[in-house]
């Protein structure tokens, strides 16, 4: 992948240039979900999109807000999106919500510079030159460092733990115990005469070296115990040893394996479960769904043009308050009701007046009047 300034680039392994996305316009970082087999890209018009590689298509873009951003890093375990901005905050997004899940004020007056995400561990470096580590399981700040030497422009986390941080013409070291408790010397240090400032600051994984990109080019240094010794073949593209067909086979097996984008949540291990079934949440969810649909805007029917006098104002109006109940038409109905009981006793009364002679009529002259 290639960034340039209209579009980003794709190119093979013999350097011929085989795609062009213009769905991402002046981008400024990037970065790839490989087990979701997604290309995300945040410009310079701070818009956050999603590019399913595997298909060829856009999943989606959103919108940030937050102006241009060109620090990006995913957290590997849940497949979260972390944004560094201008303001001083940081950003958590997943193609799911239109809306950031997290934001947090990071470094206060200054913009962020770098950051690198590990687990439940975040470490950001901003412009006022500190260095903070933060929970990301109650996002909040457990301790900070200081970069005397300049603003940190880069950070990575090795797979064993360690924290590495460019910053000016140095390349600074710290243990994995710097992540848990405030360390007060770091574990080791290097210094690049005249290759200010450092770019970019990578580990390389299964291997303790560590990659670091500066203003003269690119520089490697061995870090003892950075990476990991025990190797897992069977692991996702992590065999260095693989030849042509066994790239083949692992590329076909993970795209069968892909995972869908809406899987990507701050909780991963949510993924796969039963819902619990509580009585009170189902309740406030099914009323929440009424009121939802209650305040829902009802469509105006078309009024059509009936012929014979039907469309006049006074018909429409009269055939509008059919239905409608006030005083007046509960007293109507009341004084209807009333006219009705009275009729049914004169009704009664005459029958009764009529059937009297019959009663005091004879015995013997009753026959005559069946």
């Amino acid at each position: 992948l290639l960034l340039k300034k209209n579009y980003a680039y794709i190119y093979d392994n013999t350097g011929a240039e085989i795609h062009e996305l213009k769905d991402h316009i002046d981008p400024m970082a990037l970065d790839f979900l490989s087990h979701h087999w997604l290309l995300v890209s945040v410009g310079r018009s701070g818009w956050l999109k999603y590019h399913d590689t595997s298909t060829g298509d856009l999943v989606t873009q959103h919108r940030t807000r937050l102006g241009s951003c060109n620090v990006m890093r995913q957290n590997s375990s849940n497949g979260i999106m972390h944004l560094g901005h201008h303001n001083g905050t940081v950003t958590l997004w997943s193609p799911s919500s239109q809306e950031s899940l997290v934001k947090m004020l990071c470094h206060k007056g200054s913009p962020v510079t770098s950051l690198v995400v590990s687990d439940n561990v975040m470490v950001t470096g901003g412009a006022d030159r500190q260095v903070k580590v933060w929970d990301l399981r109650m996002f909040k700040q457990t301790h900070a460092y200081f970069s005397s030497a300049g603003v940190p422009t880069s950070l990575d986390i090795s797979q064993r733990g360690v924290l590495g941080v460019g910053h000016a013409g140095h390349a600074t070291f710290w243990r994995p115990e710097a992540l848990r408790v405030k360390e007060k010397d770091p574990y080791m240090n290097h210094q690049m005469q005249g290759c200010s400032p450092v770019q970019t600051l990578r580990f390389r994984p299964f291997e303790d070296v560590c990659g670091i990109g500066h203003a003269k080019g690119v520089s490697s240094i061995v870090i003892p115990g950075s990476g990991e010794p025990n190797l897992d073949t069977s692991e996702y593209n992590t065999n260095p040893f693989q030849d042509n067909k066994q790239r083949r086979e692992a590329e076909v097996r993970s795209l069968l394996d892909k995972l869908s984008p809406d899987m990507i949540c701050l909780d991963p291990d949510i993924v796969g479960t039963v819902e619990a079934s509580d009585p009170h949440l189902r309740q406030e969810r099914l009323q929440d769904i009424q009121e939802e649909a209650n305040n829902k805007a009802v469509k105006k029917k078309k009024q059509k043009n009936k012929k014979r006098g039907r469309s006049k104002i006074q018909t429409q109006l009269r055939r509008k308050s059919r239905n409608v109940i006030d005083n007046a038409t509960v007293k109507l109905r009341e004084a209807r009701d009333a006219e009705e009981k009275m009729k049914k006793e004169v009704l009664k009364s005459q029958d009764a007046t009529e059937k009297a002679p019959e009663n005091d009529a004879p015995a013997a002259l009753r026959r005559f009047f069946k």
